[in-house]
């Protein structure tokens, strides 16, 4: 049965105001796929019957589903390399000389879903930057899905997960086999915290003055004023010096003037107008590579 547009109007209203996700119309059919799942899990049997009881409750629990329902958690290990290859060609080489004094960095993996960016950020922390081991290095990966994060948390994985864009050097060096599953080891899990956080939501729970903040296939969900409001507390919230990565469809141009894109190769990374020296230039490191260049 199709979705009648009431219907569709209202999840797309209740989906707009949690989470800030603009689901235009042509998107019935991803609706109606995404809440049939929904639906079968729930014991409700239809689409219609899960709209039904979150029109006589929007408070419910349900309500929060159906949001959850409706984000994208894709992801992968080491996602899009050219983030990566900026990060430890460029970017934490000049956070780690401008930290010196303090010893400390802080990173934020914000829409982390189910944890593979934080932890991978963590590994390229321990494969290339040694110098750093006493140091306080806070990640922390953050998501408006409260599932996903308890999966993060967990840091189990299955091998098909694993596959995705994890070199098999980094996984015997990095994860414990337990049983169909693999675990990321608590060197590397005690480096990531996760905590939920709506990026539509009055107020934020972030971290203080993150020095890199990676907000990745994220924005492209949103209308122009949401992906400005973002924008404009992120520039609150960052580090003067700090960096931003967001998607490969993803920019600040014509939304907000206070950024400014950073020439690093093909990584989208922008920082606030005026911010920082410029960068250095190191060998760049391919964590699909067999082995550690240290």
């Amino acid at each position: 049965m199709s979705l009648e547009p009431a219907d569709f109007a209202l999840v797309a209203k209740v989906v707009h105001e949690r989470s800030g996700i603009a689901l235009e119309a042509g998107k019935e059919y991803l609706v109606e796929a995404r809440l049939s799942t929904l639906a079968r899990h729930e014991g409700l049997g239809t689409v219609g019957a899960v709209v039904q009881q979150v029109r006589a409750r929007p408070a419910g629990p349900l309500t929060q589903k159906v949001v959850e329902a409706m984000t994208t958690n894709e992801t992968l290990w080491f996602r899009d390399a050219r983030p990566f290859d900026a990060l430890e060609r460029d970017v934490l080489p000049a956070l780690i000389r401008a930290r010196s004094a303090t010893r400390a960095l802080s990173i934020w993996s914000a829409a982390a879903s189910t944890g593979q960016e934080a932890y991978s950020i963590a590994i390229l922390l321990r494969e290339r930057f040694p110098e750093i081991a006493g140091w306080q290095v806070r990640i922390l990966g953050s998501d408006i899905s409260t599932e996903v994060l308890d999966r993060a948390r967990d840091g189990r994985y299955s091998q098909l997960e694993v596959n995705r864009g994890l070199p098999a050097a980094l996984l015997v060096k990095y994860f414990e086999r337990e049983g169909l599953q693999w675990r990321v080891n608590q060197q590397v899990r005690s480096m990531v915290t996760f905590s939920e956080l709506n990026l539509v939501a009055p107020t934020w729970s972030g971290p203080h003055q993150p020095d890199i903040v990676l907000l990745r296939n994220v924005m492209i969900y949103f209308d122009v004023p949401t992906r400005r409001q973002i924008l404009k507390r992120l520039g609150s919230l960052i580090a003067p010096d700090g960096y931003l990565f967001l998607g490969a469809g993803e920019t600040t141009l014509d939304i907000d003037d206070a950024w400014t894109r950073v020439d690093l190769g093909r990584a989208h990374c922008f920082r606030l107008t005026g911010a920082g020296p410029s960068l250095g230039k190191e060998d760049t490191w391919n964590p699909r590579s067999t082995t550690s260049p240290r």
